[in-house]
């Protein structure tokens, strides 16, 4: 791609709507609009501001009225001249527009190139323009509030004073290299270690929210377990906050896997309702097909993140229920969910989170107890940045690794030159996650996942 031309696409979604967005981005796109667009000329075309134009067939017959915006360049989204045509949402109008431009010198844009122009062109850095498309695909409004920090540069406000005491340190111990001769000690192996102190323990910090944030972005599968009438069913429906899954007093119910998507805290959850477990079941007839239920409940508790189990607080715990918590223990992380403590206010809840599904006693703390499961560092609070993308864990992951052996070769006395190859080496990543250095191939796989309109 060339990022000369003028680039055009439709930014609005598929399908139809009230209204439709085709968006042109370069410095021929006022040029192109006016061409496309037939509009009155008794005032001119003054920036950030929406003029009433018709949009024309080929034929010279008005196929739309249309409202067009010019962004001058550098105040756009991409810093370029930015057209911004709002048509009626018929995809026929759209596509319409869209090949007018074309004739009259525009280019289809590519997945991802207005945000990666604004990226080139300094409008953006790359951990934001990465938080415009997980702004997009945010299916929570917990996910678009996390998405819109980084994209106002929440994380990058974050990194930028890692990066700079980095290049402090960098430039300190440059100069004890230049003064050498004169046996001036510039920097002290003291003075070295205190200053790495904030920079590791803040790379650090960054690092370990991942385990969060991954959860934020990603999602995760809960597989809802136990013997049958504990309440699984009953509590699968309380969670999702409607009546999707059939509830009845008779054992066996549920056969098949049940699954929908809910959100717990803001977190995207797959909610998976099981077959009841029990032992005694004969090899045909419904004896049969409820076995196989069961083997699915086991395999769905072998793929999900995070395991539920269900016990009934209203009769004693029996064998089964130990062996099914020992199960899911040995599998990975599990939560133990005490159900219909209403009719057992008595009962020992040791180890479990009491719950009733039909009052709705106890399930904001069940939700809780859920989403910390699965983040280490717990549910994360107020509202600094954390990490949300693999990528930029893994690069500062690579850089607190620099740092950490450049401590190890401070400890063992080796010279500032030495120290010097682990602390470039520690802010090559920091680079490559702002896009100061990175190569043009990460450039083209990350906005090729975006949108062609964004």
């Amino acid at each position: 791609m060339n990022p000369r031309d003028t680039i055009v696409a439709i930014a609005t979604p598929p399908g139809r709507g009230g209204i439709g967005v085709v968006r042109l981005s370069g410095e021929r796109s006022r040029e192109i609009a006016s061409r496309i667009l037939k509009m009155s000329a008794r005032t001119p075309w003054e920036p950030w501001t929406a003029r009433l134009a018709a949009l024309p067939a080929a034929d010279g017959g008005v196929i739309d009225e249309v409202i067009a915006t010019w962004f001058a360049a550098p105040r756009s989204y991409t810093a370029e001249d930015v057209v911004e045509i709002s048509c009626h949402g018929s995809p026929v109008i759209l596509r319409h527009c869209v090949e007018r431009a074309c004739s009259a010198g525009a280019r289809p844009a590519e997945p991802g190139e207005f945000t990666l122009r604004a990226f080139l062109n300094g409008r953006l850095d790359l951990p934001r323009a990465e938080a415009v498309r997980d702004l997009i695909e945010a299916t929570t409004l917990y996910q678009a509030r996390v998405a819109a920090r980084q994209a106002e540069g929440g994380l990058s406000r974050r990194i930028a004073p890692l990066k700079q005491q980095l290049l402090e340190l960098i430039a300190l111990l440059e100069a004890g290299i230049d003064f050498a001769e004169d046996d001036v000690d510039v920097a002290t192996a003291g003075e070295i270690a205190r200053r790495l102190d904030p920079i590791e323990r803040e790379l650090d910090r960054l690092v370990a929210s991942f385990a969060y944030g991954r959860l934020v972005h990603d999602g995760f599968a809960l597989a809802i377990v136990g013997r049958p009438n504990v309440g699984k069913s009953s509590l699968f429906n309380r969670l999702l906050e409607q009546d999707r899954a059939i509830v009845t007093d008779v054992a066996g119910t549920t056969r098949d896997l049940v699954s929908e998507t809910a959100a717990i805290l803001g977190i995207p959850v797959r909610l998976i309702d099981t077959a009841g477990i029990r032992s005694g079941l004969g090899d045909s007839g419904p004896d049969r097909v409820e076995r196989l239920g069961i083997e699915r409940t086991y395999q769905a508790m072998a793929d999900a993140d995070l395991t539920l189990v269900v016990l009934d607080l209203s009769v004693p715990r029996t064998a089964a229920d130990a062996a099914l918590i020992e199960r899911a223990a040995a599998q990975g992380r599990h939560v133990v969910a005490g159900n219909k403590c209403d009719l057992a206010p008595s009962a020992p809840a040791d180890g479990l989170v009491r719950v009733s599904a039909v009052t709705g006693e106890g399930i904001e703390a069940l939700r809780r107890e859920l989403a910390g499961a699965l983040s280490p560092g717990g549910v994360a609070a107020g509202e600094e940045p954390f990490l949300t993308s693999l990528r930029h864990e893994q690069l500062l992951r690579e850089s607190l690794e620099a740092i950490r052996n450049g401590r190890t070769a401070l400890g063992h006395g080796l010279p500032h030159e030495m120290l010097l190859l682990d602390f470039y080496a520690a802010l090559t990543p920091i680079d490559a996650l702002t896009g100061a250095t990175t190569a043009d191939d990460i450039l083209n796989r990350i906005f090729s996942t975006f949108c062609i309109g964004k």
